[in-house]
């Protein structure tokens, strides 16, 4: 039997319930599949982030957060310079969260403290303020919205390789007629099939993966109209409506440059 994935990058020991820690990743880094035995909120002020887990990806813009229970294997991926800080979280102390990951809108408020959290010694005093601020995050952590920026992958093994070979070129025209067919199947158990594995209509997953291609491009100042005519759209002004249907925000206005 195979070896579980390493716990990795390591944690510093501590005896505190929530470790707080700021790092700067370079883009295109790229940390192989690992695991912790705590919880993770991961936000980057800049830059974007793509964490795969065997069930699904998940793309973090940013000042946006990443949620990755205990235990969840995950690989990191980044596009353009990340500055991040990171909350680990003992399970045993923490709310009703979600047990899969999770991408996470972050107010000013969750932003102020997780700057304030980085700062904190590492035995920090549990009495006071210091404790105070880490229980406030508490409270806060399961009010944070989440957003949809996830991409389930099925559990069939055919249907997982069509869709990761759409992942690498994205196609808003593709069909579900072309897809069916491809695989066997007939429309009605293609479309049925494909909601039963991955929780979303076709349609509905096409429109998330091209999103989710376009993100990393747009973070990196990318024009949209560049995007749009790369991933087959006939103009600039249909991306922008099937973006704002899938985020409710223009590509410049959800990336917050105006």
């Amino acid at each position: 039997m195979p070896l579980p994935p390493p716990i990795y990058p390591a944690l510093p020991e501590s005896p505190r319930p929530v470790i707080a820690r700021a790092s700067d990743l370079p883009g295109g880094h790229v940390i192989a599949p690992h695991r912790h035995d705590r919880a993770q909120l991961l936000y980057g002020s800049t830059g974007v982030v793509l964490a795969t887990t065997p069930d699904g990806s998940w793309m973090m813009p940013p000042e946006r957060g990443l949620w990755i229970p205990a235990e969840t294997e995950h690989s990191v991926q980044t596009f353009g310079k990340v500055q991040t800080h990171s909350l680990y979280f003992d399970p045993a102390i923490l709310p009703a969260m979600p047990a899969r990951c999770r991408v996470l809108g972050i107010p000013p408020l969750m932003r102020a403290l997780l700057a304030e959290a980085v700062a904190l010694p590492r035995a920090y005093d549990e009495a006071g303020r210091d404790g105070a601020l880490m229980a406030l995050i508490l409270a806060e952590l399961p009010r944070l919205p989440a957003l949809p920026l996830s991409l389930p992958l099925p559990r069939t093994a055919a249907l997982a390789r069509r869709c990761r070979a759409f992942l690498s070129r994205p196609d808003p025209h593709d069909r579900i007629e072309d897809w069916a067919r491809a695989l066997g199947m007939s429309r009605r158990t293609f479309t049925r099939a494909f909601k039963r594995e991955t929780g979303l209509s076709f349609v509905a997953w096409r429109q998330q993966a091209c999103v989710m291609a376009a993100l990393p491009r747009l973070a990196a100042g990318d024009a949209v109209t560049t995007i749009a005519i790369d991933l087959g759209y006939e103009n600039p002004a249909a991306f922008t409506a099937m973006f704002r249907r899938t985020l409710g925000a223009s590509p410049r206005e959800y990336l917050g440059r105006r």
